[in-house]
């Protein structure tokens, strides 16, 4: 696959703002300090398609962001930060659960999960995504972060402390772009 164009579509408060056409969605799971934006950004190469920020937990909503004007991105809320408040993370979380469980155009879910380290909060998801059933991948972010010898280590650690199969876990650098062409035929074999 090939992004030959990206812009920015919606952004969704309430789930019933959600896109009614029917294009399928690819949504980004992933900590608020994971780097989603950035690797929208990347792999889509439109620097200025998502917003990053250097303040984690920005995004309280799903934002749409239409690719090749065949299917969606949807960067989800982050979540393991608490800074917003209890009340408003209940919220979001309730809004996100209601979105992976009954959205039947979501086909993939992309968890975002820092190369160099998982945490409790992304087991937490990655068990959630499995014991729904939901299509996922798990995408290590910060390949450029690791040194060359460190990187085998790693995708071992990463899918044992996650229980993955090894075909469910690609690595990224949203800087390098390396491994997008991995992710990128892996969006034509699972969307197509």
């Amino acid at each position: 696959m090939i992004i030959k164009n990206s812009f920015y579509k919606l952004t969704a408060v309430n789930l019933k703002d959600l896109p009614k056409d029917g294009l399928p969605e690819v949504a980004f799971a992933g900590r608020s300090n994971v780097g989603k934006s950035s690797f929208i950004n990347s792999i889509s190469n439109n620097n200025h398609l998502a917003r990053v920020s250097k303040t984690p937990g920005k995004t309280i909503t799903l934002n749409y962001y239409l690719i090749n004007n065949e299917f969606y991105f949807v960067d989800m809320p982050g979540y393991g930060y608490a800074k917003r408040g209890m009340e408003s993370l209940e919220f979001f979380n309730t809004k996100t659960d209601v979105y992976l469980k009954e959205r039947k155009e979501l086909k993939l879910v992309l968890l975002l999960v820092d190369s160099r380290q998982i945490t409790e909060d992304d087991k937490l998801m990655n068990n959630y995504l499995k014991e729904m059933g939901i299509n996922y991948l798990v995408i290590a972010t910060k390949l450029d972060k690791l040194k060359r010898n460190e990187i085998k280590p790693r995708f071992s650690a990463i899918v044992n402390e996650l229980e993955l199969e090894s075909d469910k876990l690609l690595f990224y650098s949203s800087l390098t772009k390396e491994g997008k062409e991995a992710i990128l035929s892996k969006f034509d074999e699972l969307i197509n």
